[in-house]
């Protein structure tokens, strides 16, 4: 078994699009509308058999989550770079463009080398190399 896809919900679609397409290389279907639900969303690729799918419908509640806390449930996107020195560019490419890093670049004690960043929405995303 292996996981297919993770979702989220998402205030602006396109935006997010935008995101992991230009700082994680992500590919994207062409999208997808229900016109009863005025449900969309796109499935974003990363070289993996796992895919991210992102939703937008009207009605979804924003999360009372603090983004910049731990709580209960998903807390994070994993996304491998390949190497030290990919985790250090990118995360500091993100933080000059004005994404807020809650986890500098650093060693933990699992034996990764990672950083996280917020995505546009809050979403945390781990950059291991």
């Amino acid at each position: 078994m292996k996981i297919d896809h993770i979702a989220i919900w998402c205030n602006d679609l396109e935006g997010m699009q935008h995101f992991y397409m230009h700082y994680f290389d992500a590919s994207t279907n062409e999208g997808y509308y229900n016109h009863s639900k005025d449900f969309r969303s796109y499935f974003l690729n990363f070289d993996s058999d796992c895919t991210l799918e992102l939703m937008q419908m009207p009605g979804i509640p924003k999360s009372k989550n603090d983004p910049r806390k731990q709580f209960l449930g998903i807390i994070h996107l994993a996304i491998k770079v390949g190497s030290k020195m990919k985790v250090d560019r990118l995360t500091e490419q993100l933080k000059s463009d004005g994404f807020p890093v809650v986890g500098e670049p650093r060693n933990t004690g699992d034996g990764n080398y990672e950083s996280v960043v917020l995505d546009p929405e809050g979403n945390r995303v781990e950059i291991i190399a």
